[in-house]
């Protein structure tokens, strides 16, 4: 489906609404996500699946891609019969060797700008939580002890949207789709398990502490796994 465009990705009228593009991104999530056991779970399909919602649910970003595919419509429609005609005078093809230097330029690119940064923060996220507990364990009612897990919350969803930032600040090359997906779940499921932590300091109830640790501990085998697809890449 690499030439499809957004809507046709979700499976969804150009006219769609809003609620009807959220409906149709999680039945396809449902059906291509990796962990869930159905046939058809597809890494590269949930890729697309996810790069296609995270435009399409911002009604800004939205309405930029609308006006961008408007207009390569209307320069594709003008220009047809004159690049027709040039074509077979000035052919231009790729040959296999550039289109190979063209993949490496973009995977290179994409581990600079993306995988290197975002790995980078939630490897500290992730990594400092255990200790963070253990130090608030004292005594999780002392309110010095709290605000100091507070500080360190919010120096997560700092890092965690400098992360966000970085991950849609390039495109994913197709031949890292599966390690794109695993980071696009991770960067969830912590965004969800700093809420459930933020939420214990204002409650003290231990269900949401518990929920938030057992969250990073996905993130934490998410990561993992996004490592050994990106080495079977690198090999």
């Amino acid at each position: 489906m690499s030439g499809c465009n957004h809507y046709q990705i979700l499976e969804v009228d150009p006219a769609a609404t809003s609620a009807e593009i959220k409906r149709a991104y999680h039945r396809l999530a449902k059906l291509f996500h990796p962990d869930s056991q159905h046939q058809m779970a597809n890494h590269e399909r949930i890729a697309q699946v996810n790069a296609a919602y995270e435009v399409l649910k911002d009604p800004q970003r939205r309405l930029i891609y609308d006006q961008t595919q408007n207009a390569k419509t209307e320069n594709y429609n003008s220009g047809k019969s004159s690049a027709s005609s040039t074509a077979t005078h000035n052919p231009i093809y790729p040959t296999p060797k550039q289109t190979a230097r063209d993949t490496e330029v973009q995977l290179q690119r994409w581990l600079k700008q993306v995988y290197h940064p975002v790995n980078h923060h939630l490897t500290h996220i992730l990594n400092s939580l255990s200790s963070e507990i253990q130090y608030l364990s004292a005594d999780p009612y002392d309110d010095d002890l709290i605000a100091d897990f507070q500080d360190y919350l919010a120096d997560c969803r700092t890092r965690l949207q400098s992360a966000q930032a970085a991950f849609q600040s390039c495109p994913n090359p197709d031949n890292i789709a599966s390690v794109a997906a695993h980071l696009y779940y991770c960067l969830n499921h912590i965004e969800d398990g700093l809420e459930d932590l933020e939420r214990f300091t204002y409650c003290y109830e231990d269900s949401y502490l518990t929920t938030g640790r057992e969250l990073f501990c996905i993130c934490q085998k998410l990561c993992r796994e996004a490592q050994g697809a990106m080495s079977a890449v690198s090999e």
